[in-house]
């Protein structure tokens, strides 16, 4: 089943002397059971593009196909609560997500809201607390207490616990140490992998954009530029120019040896691919 953008159009503050065109007509198909890094330089649109998706934003102008649910500009959207079940989105802030007085309150919410017996829902809740890196100690703790990474464990875990078919996540990594951040994209390849969840990531993080997505949609002033495999991306040396977006490790080293006149033959996006071509190359 789709999950597209036609033509979708979206104004902040219209018809007043703030009106600001965040999209403009975006086109884009987001393939289903797959994960799909959306990027682009601060204030490009990322955002405002996939709050669209559970309808927390409605299109000024376009259409919105998400599953078998249509959402369209200036027209409510029938059973808001089933389509946010099926659409998981994880802010960029986490604070705006956490509410309630312990973290498993918090994390409970939303299977709670969706139905599930509150005994299930605990269990459930604890399982993607841990599934997160959150020990029983912190349960009973409050939300305010946490750090800014522990925060977005907590947004995370409470969202996976209401088990959408699409997961959407805004800077998801943000403000975890090297360890977690490694550990959380692992997690969320996992729910691909094994659970088939499509999985649609706003990041600045090329080296997670190389390691861990399928496909790559850049967005630039509200409209999306380009939509291609991680491969064809991150062999297109215009694109990352002119986003003036930092390459990959791995990339600045071919370019490297690009400028010291060894050209490697194929393209190579991994270390042990590279270090294979550059032992053929010398010796």
């Amino acid at each position: 089943m789709p999950i597209s953008f036609k033509e979708v159009s979206y104004t902040y503050s219209p018809k007043t002397p703030f009106a600001y065109e965040a999209l403009k007509g975006v086109n884009v198909n987001f393939t289903e059971g797959k994960i799909t890094a959306i990027i682009g330089s601060t204030g490009s649109g990322k955002t405002t593009l996939v709050q669209h998706l559970n309808a927390l934003l409605l299109p000024s102008a376009g259409e919105i196909e998400v599953l078998d649910r249509k959402i369209k500009a200036n027209i409510p959207v029938k059973d808001l609560k089933s389509l946010r079940k099926m659409v998981g989105l994880v802010f960029q802030f986490p604070e705006y997500q956490l509410f309630e007085e312990t973290i498993l309150k918090d994390v409970c919410f939303g299977p709670l809201n969706f139905g599930i017996e509150p005994q299930e829902a605990i269990k459930i809740s604890k399982e993607m607390l841990r599934l997160v890196g959150l020990d029983e100690s912190y349960d009973e703790r409050s939300p305010l207490e946490l750090s800014g990474g522990q925060k977005r464990k907590v947004a995370i875990a409470g969202i996976l616990a209401i088990n959408p078919q699409i997961l959407v996540l805004d800077e998801p990594v943000a403000g975890l140490d090297p360890q977690s951040s490694k550990a959380m994209m692992k997690l969320f390849v996992e729910l691909n992998r094994r659970y088939n969840k499509t999985i649609l990531i706003v990041t600045h993080n090329m080296e997670h954009v190389l390691a861990y997505s399928d496909d790559v949609v850049v967005v630039d002033q509200g409209s999306v530029i380009r939509h291609v495999t991680k491969d064809e991306f991150f062999m297109d040396d215009d694109i990352l120019n002119e986003l003036k977006i930092a390459p990959p490790a791995i990339i600045n080293v071919k370019a490297m040896l690009k400028a010291k006149g060894i050209e490697l033959k194929g393209h190579h996006l991994d270390l042990e691919s590279l270090t294979d071509a550059i032992v053929k190359e010398i010796w």
